[in-house]
């Protein structure tokens, strides 16, 4: 009897509240910019609340709708994002929109704030004290530890290539994650430690759990989410994040000593952190933690899905094959590839540069306005809006790129690259918080494609028709990515 005026009073009271919210400056600039249709109080909330295949889906159908760009109101959280170059620009060059949304937010419990969440003067001093752990030199050390792990991938591909196919999802991450961890970190983590394999499963798992609360602001607050079977969840998923996490730091800790080191030798990472932290630095034993767990998933899950999606590109394009593998032969010798000789590399390069265009690792980056932004496209970003840099869709334009979905390395000769906007291809970022580790990602890459496809010769299972994508922390495929490996000797 008394429930339907209650109902009706909070129904008001939300609408109020809703009205109330939407004035001032901040909607005042957001209005003008085309949004989806949207219902009262809620917005576009039923927009973004989807299952992750649908989700990546419907931002995609948005892309091409709304571009070059578009605003999401949900529950009276205004977001705006871009898709064409010259805005992206305007965000990526300005310090003063350096600092991430709060959908970064929800890594701290995992990451805290390392490089990737950081803000201000503390992203300031890590991005300082992290650079020289990827310094030229410090990369050309790193090329062996690629060949060893390449040639330890290759003879695991031997054992299991008389199979109809490989998912190469499974071989490729236990290689990145053990290349990460013997470069970058210092240690040789064992091949069959289930540890590892319980830290790729709970990398999914938060991955899983993140786009789960992204969309419900009602579970925004820390104190909540930890009441909800999935903030229980993620607790059990952290331990077991944090505790790998932890192993390799005090299994480097074992064999350093701050002496040992020569002041004019550049180290890896975690060496680098740890001598920092011993010599007094503005670091301890929490941000070196942050730090690892920042670049062990970082290092290792963005780079296995590029070479995954760069396998299926090239057992699907035969042809490319074979010009890599000439390239190859007129540049290497019978020896594993050195720094100096992937640099000659160049087909290979543009051939991954057009897979990263095609399947960038990270679909879209956020930040939040640190002040209005007068877009090319003539509107105006208020202060203190989350805006997203929507770069899968950017790289699947066809105002940016024509004929976007064809595979065409040539995109990237030196002649076509200068007809592009600069930051028309972004797949590692821009600006002063581009990616740190995309050259030792680039010399990966190389590296194990020298070393898969001078023994193989790879036959298309899964096309590009059967690729189907989750919305997660980077371009996740919704399940296998089958490729079949021929043994060039059998040919």
């Amino acid at each position: 009897m008394f429930l339907a005026p209650i109902i009706l009073c909070l129904v008001l009271l939300a609408l109020l509240v809703s009205s109330l919210r939407k004035k001032g400056r901040f909607w005042e600039c957001l209005a003008p910019i085309p949004q989806p249709p949207a219902y009262p109080i809620i917005g576009n909330l039923f927009d973004i609340m989807r299952t992750p295949e649908q989700l990546f889906l419907a931002e995609r159908e948005r892309g091409l709708k709304y571009y070059p760009i578009y605003k999401l109101d949900v529950c009276g959280n205004g977001g705006v994002n871009l898709l064409n170059p010259e805005d992206v620009e305007l965000v990526l060059t300005d310090t003063k929109q350096n600092t991430k949304s709060f959908i970064y937010h929800f890594l701290h419990s995992w990451l805290g704030t390392g490089l990737l969440t950081s803000a201000g003067p503390k992203w300031q001093n890590r991005r300082k004290i992290l650079t020289p752990a990827f310094h030229f030199n410090i990369l050309q050390e790193f090329i062996q530890i690629f060949n060893e792990e390449t040639k330890r991938l290759v003879e695991d591909l031997e054992a299991e290539c008389h199979k109809p196919y490989i998912d190469v999802v499974v071989p490729i991450t236990q290689f990145t994650l053990l290349s990460i961890g013997e470069t970058a970190m210092g240690i040789k983590l064992n091949a069959s430690d289930n540890d590892k394999d319980g830290y790729k499963r709970a990398v999914y798992k938060i991955g899983q759990l993140l786009t789960y609360r992204a969309p419900r602001p009602w579970i925004y607050n820390e104190t909540i989410y930890s009441l909800t079977p999935q903030g229980r969840k993620e607790q059990k998923v952290l331990k077991s994040l944090h505790s790998f996490s932890n192993n390799v730091i005090a299994e480097r800790k074992k064999h350093f000593s701050s002496s040992s080191y020569s002041s004019r030798k550049r180290l890896a990472m975690l060496d680098l952190l740890l001598k920092y932290k011993s010599e007094g630095a503005n670091i301890d034993d929490e941000g070196i933690r942050e730090e690892v767990d920042t670049f062990m998933f970082e290092g290792h899950d963005t780079t296995s899905v590029s070479i995954c999606y760069t396998l299926m590109l090239l057992a699907n394009h035969r042809e490319v094959q074979e010009e890599i593998l000439k390239e190859m032969e007129a540049v290497l010798d019978e020896e594993p590839p050195t720094y100096a000789k992937l640099q000659e590399l160049k087909f290979m390069d543009r051939v991954i540069k057009e897979s990263l265009r095609l399947y960038p690792s990270v679909p879209f980056i956020s930040r939040v306005s640190g002040s209005e932004i007068q877009t090319k496209t003539g509107y105006t970003i208020p202060k203190d809006c989350m805006v997203n840099l929507q770069i899968y869709d950017m790289h699947h334009n066809p105002n940016v790129f024509p004929d976007p979905e064809k595979f065409d390395p040539d995109r990237f000769l030196p002649e076509n690259i200068q007809k592009r906007h600069p930051f028309a291809y972004i797949p590692f970022s821009a600006g002063s918080r581009n990616c740190i580790g995309q050259k030792f990602a680039m010399l990966e890459i190389k590296t194990v494609l020298c070393g898969i496809l001078k023994k193989f010769i790879l036959e298309a299972v899964d096309t590009r028709k059967d690729m189907a994508f989750v919305s997660d922390l980077v371009l996740r495929p919704k399940g296998s990515i089958k490729v079949k490996f021929v043994p060039r000797c059998a040919n």
